[in-house]
């Protein structure tokens, strides 16, 4: 190919490429000016003064003249002519033009506190200066209401007529420094908004329902849920028939992991649960363990029962610290810290009383049998219930101890 041919070449490959370039940005000039009226953003605060504040942001201009996102085009609105003339107003001539209309606008739409409709006012409209006026511009609608603090859940309406909105509702707690984020619910086709939860930080539960809740919940830790804890009082339990001893150690253990739970919840002491978990479980075996080497010996002592009870006060400290993983995942609400904090330690001692009282019953009838058949029944008692149910809950704590260790990655 000779030179200027080259030339020729190379100049209508250029020619080509700035009419692509050229054609492109007509097109994306065009879309620009074509101006597609943007979704309303709604964000609900509620406080735990029993206020709500909303800010909406949109376009009144939109508003006024009945332009939503039907139209990809506001040029092909019927009123186009209207909202092209409004975006050229000032800020106090377009908000003169919006009072006539604020009337219209609340009553169209909707906030629902579970069943009731709130009584909305708007408290400020904020409109931005007119600026280029193919650009819109987005004006900030100030509303409010009151909300009374039992209110559970938060619905959301705004009239397809207005346009596509997207809400989300923050809870504010500001005399505990607590706040709540919703996720942002995209609303569509004229419809209501689901369910806004107001539980996490707004609604205040009354004194009855917190423990009740609470006392339930420290109940269950212990039965069914809390097999663990469960073991090492049975554990206690086995180590003697004689009421008193059981007495004592019973409230040891209680005294020590009420004082842990306290800390533990109210973050003064911190362990971690792959510390605390494996040792709880290994205390379960040493009490089990102990109760057999008791009975080899067949006596205590008044040394061996004081060093029984510091055992069960250490161990009772551990366990504490594990009834406060679980209270801390549970949530402690800060109005009632320490109703729901005694609550649940109540709902634990209750659980761990019914262990005792259930297990004494049984062994009353057990006795029963023993002394009938023989002249020796605590002898029978150790050999048939102590040794053999000791040595299953030892077995079952080894195990656990070495299960939550997680040798794998440790090695």
């Amino acid at each position: 190919m000779s030179f200027l041919k080259k030339c020729m070449f190379l100049n209508n490959k250029f020619i080509y490429h700035i009419f692509i370039i050229s054609t492109v940005i007509l097109i994306s000039i065009n879309n620009c000016q074509a101006d597609i009226v943007k979704p309303s953003l709604v964000e609900i605060n509620v406080n735990t003064n029993e206020t709500i504040s909303i800010e909406l942001r949109t376009s009144i201009e939109a508003l006024l003249t009945g332009i939503n996102s039907q139209y990809k085009n506001t040029n092909d609105a019927p009123n186009a002519d209207k909202y092209d003339h409004l975006r050229k107003l000032t800020s106090d001539e377009l908000y003169k033009k919006f009072i006539p209309f604020q009337n219209e606008f609340l009553r169209k739409i909707k906030l629902m506190l579970d069943n009731e409709v709130a009584l909305l006012k708007i408290d400020k409209v904020k409109i931005p200066l007119p600026g280029y006026t193919k650009v819109p511009r987005t004006s900030i609608i100030y509303l409010s209401t009151s909300i009374p603090r039992h209110t559970k859940n938060l619905f959301w309406y705004y009239p397809q007529s207005f346009g596509d909105n997207a809400v989300r509702v923050k809870q504010i707690d500001e005399q505990y420094n607590q706040w709540f984020w919703s996720n942002w619910q995209w609303i569509r086709n004229d419809k209501m908004s689901e369910p806004f939860s107001l539980q996490k930080v707004f609604t205040q539960a009354t004194n009855i329902e917190i423990i009740s809740t609470y006392l339930i919940a420290g109940f269950e830790h212990i039965i069914p849920k809390g097999f663990d804890h469960l073991l090492f009082i049975i554990g206690i339990f086995l180590f003697s028939s004689q009421l008193r001893l059981l007495f004592w150690q019973v409230t040891m253990f209680t005294l020590a992991h009420t004082i842990t739970l306290g800390l533990s919840t109210k973050g003064i002491i911190q362990l971690s649960s792959s510390i605390v978990e494996p040792l709880i479980a290994l205390s379960i075996a040493f009490i089990a363990i102990e109760n057999i080497l008791k009975v080899k010996r067949d006596y205590v002592s008044s040394k061996e029962n004081i060093f029984r009870m510091l055992i069960i006060f250490s161990f009772g400290l551990l366990h504490g610290m594990g009834f406060a993983t679980m209270l801390k995942e549970f949530g402690l609400p800060n109005h009632a810290f320490y109703t729901a904090l005694f609550s649940f330690n109540i709902g634990v001692e209750i659980a761990q009383l019914s262990v005792i009282i259930f297990s004494y019953m049984i062994f009353i009838k057990m006795v029963k049998t023993l002394t009938e058949r023989s002249n020796n029944n605590l002898i029978q008692y150790n050999l048939l219930i102590v040794i053999p149910f000791s040595l299953v809950i030892a077995c079952i704590g080894l195990y656990w101890t070495f299960d939550r260790l997680d040798i794998e990655t440790i090695i």
